[in-house]
């Protein structure tokens, strides 16, 4: 580009119609019309030195009103394209022809002086028209002071608009423009980069900003931008360098934003689709494959497949209406489409539920089901009955709706393993559903398919998992459920445990009924209390207490030895557990209502057993691997059934070492040293309940938990104070006023039982009383210790002992009346265990002896009391300490 440009008086004028050629752009002209052709020939094409031309915006005067290009009549129309330095290509601008001078045209008065850098001539066929082709670069602007004709196009007589070099250097030097140009220059440095990052150019156009002026580069800048008539006039009217420089970094900042705009839609657009249109090309490539392998499993046929599948489940007629909706929902749908999974899963779930299909019953056996009990169970006989009369009914009547039985009990006592027997003996698919810590009412009813990761709920699903509309369903845990915010699963298995609504119950994410009345429900519980009384007035409650020691002793050798040495690769020729060994572990290591320590501790012992095989090498029982050899050798050094180590001997070595061979391994036997060994000193003796009442002021209660019948002592001591009665062992509301109670009764008797001299006399003055209950960190309620609490105050003022003995239980009244208490087979259960010999029980218990074992019952004492003086004579050593002749 040249540096500076003399321009001539005049200049041939090329008119362009709504478009503008701004200095520094370079056009390219295809001429066709007689004016343009006659210009470029005279004023170009015929000299040698190439000349200049002058480039002037026009429009006519209809644009003026209307915004609307129109080329009138008689108007040429050549196709230009123009390119500049920064980018080419360009819409096409018009040119005014010689036959529309008589037209209504504005000229604007300033325009652009180009010069022709190329020029080609050609001739078109048939018509002969000469046509040529010119590319124009832009130089500077001028004024038009003159227009004129020569001939067939337009001169004018015109004034440059361009500053002297003087000038120049005075502008630049201003401040302001100093300014412009670095913003102008920041602005275009932007917009390259992002250029040439979409479209992975070189840095050829930087170059620009190092080596042509900047007041050059904004039109530079600007003749490469897509802008309105109006905006290109406005640039080419902007003389002022400033001002050019202002207008530039405008139109250059609003070209950056509207292509970071552009790229901004455009990845998202792409995010969007470039997953869906990835698996929708994989997915055609599979295709293709499986075409050319002639495997065409495509998901037409899958949904074929899928609708075969639910035409054979055997769906009632309103189901399977709801399920064709819901398959022609689905085969309208494409599988990359958001909800196809969902609803594909929603149809293989309703295709996979048994919604006919039974469990093939054989004729009940009640022989065999008694038979499979027994040997399933020791003891339980009560359960076991109810049992057996629920299966003989079941016998006589099919589709009769039994009860639903709910095995209540302490952890242990096999009530899980029930439930399993009945599935057993019935030939019936058994699950297994724990509600152990469910809050949520979904976990029953499922959740709504609204939701993202909606499911069916726990029953729907062990539905699905059995396949079979029939089985034995426990339901474990029934009283650990919870509420919160989510809702109360107890309320929502009141349909479920219903004969009259589970017919059909409506689970949330199949929303359509499902048959449950075929289903045969069996509950288990620690406690009946948490259980809500509308869900617990629809079961048939069945108590299972605790094992006697006798019991626990049978079922130990019966069935749990058996299982444990099974479980540890062992056998009875490894180790051996005598029955006194096992009673010393009841007594001695265990005390609870079931028989999981028990097994527990078994169990250790016979990993201590799998020890010591386990360090012997090529052991094998000689009753297994030698029975071919019978020698006097083997008669005389070896006992049968023992285990020996076999070596191969050589032929050269002499008969009498053949015995040194042989190392016999004797069965181990399980002594009390070793118990001590492997389980640790006793956990419990039978001189605690003696230990713990040496001193007066402490008594023996019975008390009933989640895990059976407990034994719990009370500890009461005195001490200089103001009368106040404190009282520890982490104990709930009742206890607490059954322990005010008792010191009620006890004040107001003190005189009758000698415990003060005269009746004015107050058993607390200048003192406190301290009542303690043992084993603080288990949380302690309920009304039964109240004989409890007052045999421990009467032993503390008396300073007369409780017999160590005799343990007692019930709940007394400010009158002394005894009243009845619950969990008395638990609470004997519990006294036996621990070697208690006398119970003090109430009168009004008496009738519930009848649960208790008969060598339970022959052990002990059973001592019944209607008023407190009566429990009183029979705990404290001496009798109770009344005033002779006094009336209590």
């Amino acid at each position: 580009m040249a540096e500076s440009i003399e321009l001539p008086s005049r200049l041939a004028i090329l008119p362009f119609r709504n478009k503008v050629l701004l200095p520094g752009a370079i056009i390219r002209i295809y001429c066709t019309s007689p004016t343009s052709v006659k210009l470029v020939e005279q004023e170009l094409w015929q000299r040698e030195d190439k000349g200049l031309i002058g480039i002037l915006p026009v429009r006519d005067a209809a644009q003026l009103k209307t915004a609307a290009p129109v080329v009138p009549h008689g108007v040429g129309t050549d196709s230009l394209d123009k390119s500049s330095k920064v980018q080419g290509g360009s819409p096409n601008s018009h040119e005014l022809d010689a036959n529309s001078q008589h037209d209504v045209v504005h000229w604007h008065k300033r325009g652009v002086a180009a010069r022709a850098l190329h020029l080609s001539r050609g001739v078109e066929k048939p018509s002969g028209r000469v046509t040529y082709i010119v590319v124009l670069e832009g130089l500077c602007r001028f004024s038009v002071q003159e227009l004129s004709m020569r001939g067939t196009y337009h001169t004018a007589r015109i004034s440059s608009l361009e500053m002297t070099r003087t000038e120049m250097e005075q502008v630049e030097q201003d401040p302001d423009f100093i300014m412009l140009s670095r913003q102008f220059k920041a602005t275009a440095t932007e917009l390259i980069s992002v250029l040439e990052q979409k479209q992975k150019t070189g840095g050829r156009t930087k170059v620009l900003l190092e080596t042509v002026p900047v007041h050059k580069l904004a039109d530079i800048f600007v003749a490469s931008f897509e802008i309105s008539f109006e905006e290109q006039l406005s640039m080419l009217d902007s003389v002022d360098p400033k001002v050019r420089l202002s207008k530039a970094t405008e139109l250059v900042d609003r070209h950056l934003q509207s292509i970071r705009v552009a790229e901004k839609i455009t990845q998202k657009v792409e995010g969007q689709l470039s997953k869906s249109q990835k698996e929708f090309l994989l997915r055609q490539q599979m295709r293709a494959i499986k075409e050319e392998l002639g495997d065409d499993d495509d998901d037409e046929d899958d949904l074929a497949a899928l609708e075969r599948k639910m035409q054979s489940a055997g769906m009632p007629q309103n189901v399977w209406k709801h399920v064709q909706r819901e398959l022609r929902r689905l085969k309208k749908m494409q599988p990359q489409q958001p909800g196809y999974n969902s609803s594909r899963a929603y149809l293989d779930l309703l295709a996979d539920l048994p919604w006919q299909k039974t469990s093939k019953e054989l004729e009940l056996d009640l022989k065999a089901a008694q038979e499979r009990l027994d040997n399933d169970h020791y003891g339980l006989v009560k359960v076991k009955q109810r049992i057996i009369e629920y299966l003989a009914v079941r016998k006589l009547k099919p589709d009769a709706r039994g009860p639903i039985l709910c095995f209540v009990g302490p952890p242990g006592v096999g009530k899980t393993s029930l439930a399993s027997s009945i599935a057993a003996a019935l030939d019936r698919k058994f699950v297994r559903i724990s509600l152990g810590g469910v809050k949520d009412e979904a976990d029953i009813r499922g959740h709504r398919r609204t939701y993202i990761g909606s499911m069916p709920g726990r029953l729907i699903d062990g539905l699905k998992r059995v396949a079979v509309c029939n089985p034995v369903m426990l339901l474990d845990e029934i009283d650990k459920t919870g509420s919160d915010v989510r809702g109360d699963p107890a309320s929502a298995l009141l349909e479920v445990l219903d004969p009259e609504q589970n017919k059909t119950f409506n689970d949330h994410y199949l929303n359509v009924p499902f048959d449950l009345s075929k289903v045969i429900f069996v509950a288990t519980a620690n406690r009946a209390h948490p259980i809500p009384p509308p869900l617990l007035d629809r079961m048939e409650v069945i108590e299972l207490p605790g094992y006697t020691p006798e019991e626990k002793l049978k079922i130990a050798m019966k069935h749990l030895i058996p299982r444990v040495l099974d479980q540890h690769g062992l056998s009875s020729e490894f180790l051996q557990i005598p029955e006194g060994m096992v009673e010393l572990v009841i007594q001695r290591y265990t005390r609870e209502a079931g028989v999981r320590n028990l097994e527990r501790s078994l169990a250790s012992l016979a990993r201590a057993a799998a020890v010591r095989v386990a360090e012997q090498d090529h052991v094998v029982p000689l009753s297994k691997g030698v029975e071919g050899l019978s020698t006097p050798l083997l008669e005389s050094k070896l006992a049968d059934a023992a285990e020996v180590e076999l070596e191969v001997i050589p032929m050269g070595v002499n008969n009498r070492d053949i015995s040194n061979t042989f190392r016999i391994i004797s069965p181990l036997v399980v002594d009390e040293a070793m118990l001590e060994k492997v389980l640790g000193p006793p956990k419990f003796d039978g001189r605690e309940a003696a230990d713990r009442v040496a001193t007066p002021g402490a008594s023996v209660g019975l008390v009933w938990t989640t895990f059976g019948g407990e034994v719990q002592f009370v500890e009461a001591t005195t001490m200089v104070g103001k009368g106040e009665l404190h009282l520890t062992g982490q104990l709930g509301d009742v206890i607490k006023e059954s322990a005010q109670i008792a010191l009620t009764w006890v004040r107001a008797r003190a005189a009758e039982l000698r415990l003060a001299a005269a009746e004015g006399i107050s058993l607390l003055e200048g003192r406190d009383i301290h009542i303690h209950f043992p084993a603080g960190a288990v949380p302690k309620d309920g009304p039964s210790a109240g004989v409890t609490l007052v045999t421990a105050l009467v032993s503390l003022f008396s300073q007369k002992r409780v017999r160590s003995d005799t343990a007692m239980t019930g709940e007394m009244t400010l009158r002394g009346l005894v009243l009845p208490v619950g969990g008395i087979k638990d609470k004997i259960l519990a006294a036996h265990r621990y070697g208690i010999k006398r119970v003090i029980l109430p009168e009004r218990n008496l009738k519930d002896l009848v649960e208790v074992p008969s060598s339970v019952l022959a052990n002990l004492e059973i001592l019944p009391a209607k008023r407190m003086e009566e429990v009183l004579e029979h705990a404290l050593d001496g009798g109770c300490p009344w005033r002779q002749g006094s009336k209590l």
